[in-house]
């Protein structure tokens, strides 16, 4: 029989998906914002050392990794940090301020290749992405299958794809998730520091990203859905 995934709640979906991947390589993307620790709190009840996957650019806000570590420490995260080829220092000493004239091709070397060398073992993929988020995701849907640019093929899976944001907000309080402090100053979307501001499209969480040129970095589009 096939699943409809689309007709399972969240918490279904997880449960569902960790007895199909039944041993199979899972992981979990994260950029420690609200969504992904939510999916994060919901598999970890199935599977308590799931590796996450954090992109570990060098220009994320000081508050983030602050988070990112406090987490990792009460959680008990099996936490993977994945790093470019180059350093902070050599890719600006080749490039200088590349998020400025070229913010795309920074995303790619920081953000794009280290994270899909870091899903090549995995055979599932979970995230935090919903529809609201972005008019780029309104089509997402909480199965997908992807291949990455080595032609290694995957499940991506996002469980939140049809929440809004005062869902995800009410199941952090519900489940006393702590908030990255950055959302009481007026963020919305986090990213690199360089490249975000609060938004000023209360209908766009994203808007704030890149100047409002781009709403995505990459990631969730260089993968590519077979």
């Amino acid at each position: 029989m096939v699943t409809n995934y689309e007709a399972l709640t969240a918490e279904a979906l997880v449960a569902q998906v960790v007895r199909e991947a039944a041993g199979a390589p899972v992981c979990l993307t994260s950029s420690f914002q609200t969504e992904d620790m939510v999916v994060l709190h919901m598999l970890r009840k199935h599977l308590p050392d799931v590796p996450v996957i954090f992109l570990e650019t060098g220009y994320h806000f000081k508050e983030l990794i602050a988070y990112r570590d406090r987490m990792t420490a009460e959680w008990g995260l099996n936490l993977i940090n994945a790093l470019p080829q180059t350093t902070l220092a050599e890719h600006e000493a080749q490039f200088g301020l590349l998020y400025i004239v070229q913010p795309t091709e920074c995303c790619q070397i920081r953000k794009v290749e280290p994270l899909m060398r870091s899903l090549e073992p995995f055979d599932w993929w979970f995230t935090g992405l919903r529809r609201e988020q972005s008019p780029t995701r309104a089509g997402l849907q909480k199965i997908e299958e992807h291949r990455t640019p080595s032609g290694r093929r995957m499940k991506k899976v996002s469980v939140l794809a049809d929440w809004t944001m005062a869902q995800v907000d009410a199941y952090a309080e519900a489940n006393s998730i702590p908030k990255l402090e950055l959302y009481a100053r007026g963020y919305t979307s986090i990213g690199c520091e360089p490249c975000t501001a609060i938004a000023d499209d209360p209908a766009n969480p994203r808007a704030g990203r890149w100047g409002g040129k781009k709403l995505e970095c990459g990631i969730h589009t260089f993968s590519e859905k077979v």
